[in-house]
Formats: structure tokens, C-alpha cells, sequence
């Protein structure tokens, strides 16, 4: 089951060292940074946010000291939004943030890809310019008593990934460089919404509990998914009214009613 689809776009917003280990891959056309993020709703009220990032062996090789600089900096990251991350491999980490709800989920998505709360200035590098990539992410929900209707919404701007030398020459093609995909997983399945021309149309599994977004290296991407949970201030707003309602029931149908007066004897 695929896990948590990605979005290389981080690279160069979360860690400017990113931004420069791509551009010395892409000027070695070595192999590619595979970047998977992913969304997980156990319940309205648990989640995690699932990434998995593996290097390439060439670009590890190559830069290998800054690779792992990267690599530790999200482990720190990881760990100050209270989750946990995996070293698989000395190229390979995975790591989980649990969230509590939606608004914990935006809160932390965010903070984890800008941890500085704003965008760092543009790189230059060998002439070449890595401008920062924006991002954002959000979870509107409305409550229908017994349901909680989920509206996720995320932007990823791409465009700055597009290697360019100085001649305007394309070096190498970014969906070379970088695999990207972004994934949502509910308990009862989830629609994308597709009304923006940048939107992108996803690839649905498990009877579309599974929704997966294959990202466009170099574009604007659009992702948008409407999806419902159970409410649980609704679900015990109900059970307390049934309780109440049960209690006095048996009260007058089992009890003698307390305004009759009894007959003396």
C-alpha cells in the first residue's frame, strides 16, 4: 500500500542545502530524490502525516556530507512536532507526525515544511538561481452533527525546480530529478475536486479510501479532496439525549408518578 506521497517542493523551502544538493545532481545527471508525503485519518480526532524520502546512491556519493545534514536536519524537525523519524539507511528516512485534528494537522504540516513561519530569500548557486518554492497547505471542516465534512486543500508551486543554465538551456528535466507524490488516507474513502486548471487528477485505491497524487516536478500543483468522518461532539450530543430521554421513561412508566398523592389508609 503506497504510504504518503511527497513533495520534493519541500527541498528548497524546508532546507536551502537542499536546494543546492539538486542542483549539483541535476548538473551531474545523476539519479533522482524520491519524495513521498502522505496524510493518514485514523478518526476525526487521530491522524499522522507519513513521509518517506530516499536519496540516490550517485547523489549521495557525490555530497554526501550535505545529504546527511538534510537527512538530520528533518530528524530534528521530526522530533519538534512531537514524531518520530526512521533512518532506514544511510540514503533512507521515514518519518511520522501524529497529529489530533484538523487544525493540529495544519498546524504541524505547515511548521514542519516552513519551520521559520516565512520563506527564506532565493539561492544562487554557479550562476544559476534556486528561487524558494511556495507551498501551503490547509484542512477546512464543518460539523453536521452526527458527520464533519473535511475540505484539504494544498498548493505547491514547482516552477522553481526547472534547472535553467545561464544559456536557457534546460540541463536536465525535473520529473528526472525528483519523484513526487502526496497521498490522503480515510476511513470512508474521499473525492478529489478538480476546478482549478492547475488541479491534478489522482490515481484512487481501496475503494478511493486511498487517493494518490502524482506531483508535477517544475508546474503549479493544485490538490483537493472533500472527505467525511464521524463527529464526535455530535455522535455524544445524541447518546446524551437518548440517555435522558430513555431515563425518563422508565421513570414514569416503572415508578409511580411523584404528583399523585397516595390514599391514607
Amino acid at each position: 500500500m503506497k504510504q504518503a506521497s511527497g513533495v520534493r517542493q519541500w527541498l528548497g523551502q524546508i532546507h536551502l542545502r537542499l536546494a543546492l544538493l539538486l542542483f549539483v545532481g541535476a548538473l551531474l545527471l545523476s539519479s533522482c530524490v524520491q519524495y513521498d508525503v502522505g496524510v493518514n485519518f485514523d478518526s476525526p480526532n487521530h491522524g499522522e502525516i507519513v513521509q518517506h524520502i530516499k536519496l540516490g546512491e550517485q547523489l549521495l556519493s557525490f555530497s554526501g556530507n550535505q545529504a546527511q545534514e538534510w537527512l538530520d536536519s528533518i530528524q530534528r524537525r521530526a522530533r519538534k512536532l512531537q514524531g518520530k523519524a526512521k533512518r532506514l539507511s544511510k540514503q533512507e528516512i521515514a518519518v511520522t507526525i501524529p497529529f489530533n485534528n484538523g487544525a493540529d494537522l495544519e498546524t504541524k504540516f505547515n511548521e514542519f515544511f516552513h519551520p521559520n513561519g516565512q520563506k527564506k530569500p532565493a539561492v544562487t548557486t554557479g550562476g544559476n538561481e534556486l528561487p524558494n518554492i511556495d507551498t501551503h497547505f490547509s484542512l477546512n471542516q464543518n460539523n453536521f452533527l452526527l458527520l464533519l465534512r473535511n475540505r484539504l486543500s494544498y498548493d505547491l508551486d514547482l516552477r522553481s525546480l526547472s534547472l535553467i543554465s545561464t544559456n536557457s538551456n534546460l540541463l536536465i528535466s525535473p520529473e528526472e530529478l525528483l519523484e513526487l507524490e502526496f497521498s490522503l488516507n480515510t476511513p470512508w474513502g474521499a473525492r478529489s475536486v478538480e476546478s482549478q486548471a492547475e488541479a491534478i487528477h489522482p490515481e484512487s485505491y481501496q475503494g478511493k479510501r486511498q487517493l494518490v497524487w502524482k506531483l508535477k516536478a517544475g508546474q503549479l500543483n493544485h490538490i483537493e479532496a472533500v472527505f467525511w468522518l464521524p463527529s464526535p461532539l455530535g455522535i455524544g450530543t445524541v447518546l446524551i439525549i437518548l440517555f435522558i430521554g430513555l431515563g425518563i421513561y422508565l421513570r414514569y412508566k416503572f415508578m409511580p408518578d411523584p404528583t399523585v398523592v397516595a390514599p391514607s389508609r
